[in-house]
This record gives structure tokens, sequence and C-alpha cells, in this order.
């Protein structure tokens, strides 16, 4: 068993990890520490039980999950209105690693190995910061089927489509510059020019308005692009 200290505050931490044995330690570590673990092994059981769960205070993501990266399952659970603030485990420590885990919208990084009283001081630390935002009314990405919902109707999304969607939902009503869409939907060191970007941002025009969503991408020439509410 682990020893836990007293925690400030109970928290409810939800933990998107597919090693059995992290698992097993985080679930010990939060209840040492007085606080709720709720788990799932892959993105897509992550997506479907964490995406409409209110009660959550901190998200805590494996990078390396079984289904997808956990850089982009950040960015889905954002995207679906999901706004607790994550910290990211990883066994990747490069500086590049660390600096795509702050890009894709995690406020926090550890290393595995890691030590369980900075995991829980961290833990700590993360749910007394908030990262409000204000998602679009209806959307949301399904990470099982590629898709983009609005209601009942779903428009399937190529992958590139897909990572774009949910950079701009995750900052819905937020500028989001061009070089951060780049980043988020291609490999790093891909040749994207500002036609082929701007190619798939009206591709995902195309999809919100053939959706019946009241929603499009707003352009500020020069800069990037807002997804908001029309």
């Amino acid at each position: 068993m682990i020893d836990g200290t007293a925690a400030t505050a109970t928290l409810v931490v939800a933990c998107c990890e597919d090693d059995p044995a992290i698992t097993r330690l985080l679930d010990e570590a939060l209840a040492a520490a007085g606080h709720t673990g709720l788990f799932a092994r892959s993105g897509a059981q992550a997506v479907q039980r964490f995406a409409d769960d209110a009660r959550i205070d901190v998200l805590v993501l494996d990078v390396g999950l079984p289904d997808m990266d956990g850089r982009d399952l950040c960015r889905v659970l954002r995207a679906n209105g999901q706004q607790a603030p994550v910290m990211f485990l990883s066994a990747m420590g490069q500086v590049h690693d660390i600096v795509q885990g702050f890009a894709s919208g995690g406020l926090d990084y550890l290393v595995k190995p890691f030590a369980v009283p900075e995991l829980l001081a961290r833990i700590g630390a993360l749910a007394r910061r908030t990262t409000p935002f204000e998602p679009v009314q209806g959307l949301h990405l399904d990470p099982q089927r590629f898709a983009l919902r609005f209601g009942e109707d779903a428009h399937l999304l190529t992958p590139t489509e897909f990572r774009l969607m949910a950079e701009l939902l995750a900052h819905a009503g937020r500028l989001v510059r061009r070089g951060d869409l780049i980043s988020a939907a291609w490999v790093p060191g891909a040749h994207v020019n500002g036609n082929t970007l701007d190619t798939y941002l009206h591709r995902l025009r195309t999809h919100l308005r053939e959706l019946g969503a009241s929603a499009t991408v707003h352009t500020v020439r020069g800069v990037g692009y807002i997804l908001r509410g029309t």
C-alpha cells in the first residue's frame, strides 16, 4: 500500500492509462490521499467516460495510449466540453515532447517513472487552476468513427480534418494561430503551405454548413482562425 499525505480537498481525478501496474499505482495513491479515481484504459473509453462528467477536477492522461496519442485525446476531450485541467504522463521526456504536451492543452507534464508525492502535489496544484472556455453548443467529436456530430447527424472526417476540428473546438471562441493549427494536425516537419491549410478549413466549413450547425470558422486575416457560433 502507498502512504499518502492528508489532502486539503477531496478531488475527482480521471486517469487514462493502459499499463495495469501504473493504473494500480494511481488508484492506490489517489485513495491514500483521500481522492476519488476514475479510470479508462484507452482514448475511446476515456471520451465515453470522461467527456460529459462535470465532477472531474483533474485529468491525468498517458501520452502513449493504444488507440491514440494522449495529446490528441486531450484535444478531443476539450472539443467535447471537458474543461478539467490536464496533466500528461509519459516515458518521453525530451524538450520537444514536453512542448507538444503543453501545446495540445496540458498544464503539466510528468515523466515516468515518477515519485508519488510529486504526482499528488502536482494534482493538487492543477485543481486550483481553471481554464474555462465556451464549447460550441451541440457539436461533438466521435474519435471511434472519426466523425463530427451535430445532434443526431454526423459527418465522417479525414484524420487531418479531425485533428483540425479538435484543435478549433478545444479553443472555441478564441483565436487559434495558423502555426498552432498546423502543429496540431500534421506531423512535425511536414511541409504545409497556406493554401493547404485553407483548403482543409474550407472543408470544415462545408461540414458545419451541411450538418446545420450554428457555428463557422472565422478568419482573422494573416493571424489565424476562430470557431464560434453565428
